[in-house]
């Protein structure tokens, strides 16, 4: 975003984000066995050999807006950045999410009629 460009963003994230933080350390003090079960699991999932980083962070973020997860929209924003991602390329990733959410919905609406029989 240049000088000229207002901003007319939906959320604060920076703060949004520093407040996860705050919440996480207080969440780690209250159950620190469960923090390292999230952590190690997180670690694990990170590990791999056969995907990118950038790759994994396009899943995550697709993930993310599918689940509806602001947490993780926020996480996975930064780390997909870090990653090289640019907004191009997230953008198309996110059309995947939306497509699969429009076809979770069109394959429910299945099942409700299916529910309503003949």
């Amino acid at each position: 975003m240049n000088d000229q460009t207002p901003n007319h963003a939906i959320e604060d994230w920076d703060g949004y984000s520093a407040a996860l933080r705050q919440r996480g350390r207080e969440m780690n003090q209250l159950h620190p066995e469960m923090v390292k079960g999230f952590q190690a699991l997180n670690a694990g999932a990170a590990k791999t050999t056969h995907l990118d980083a950038k790759t994994r962070e396009f899943l995550a973020l697709a993930v993310a807006v599918t689940t509806r997860c602001q947490g993780c929209i926020d996480a996975h924003v930064r780390k997909a950045k870090a990653a090289g991602a640019t907004k191009e390329e997230i953008a198309e990733a996110l059309g995947v999410a939306i497509a699969l959410n429009a076809g979770a919905a069109w394959t429910y609406s299945l099942h409700v009629l299916d529910a309503y029989g003949d």
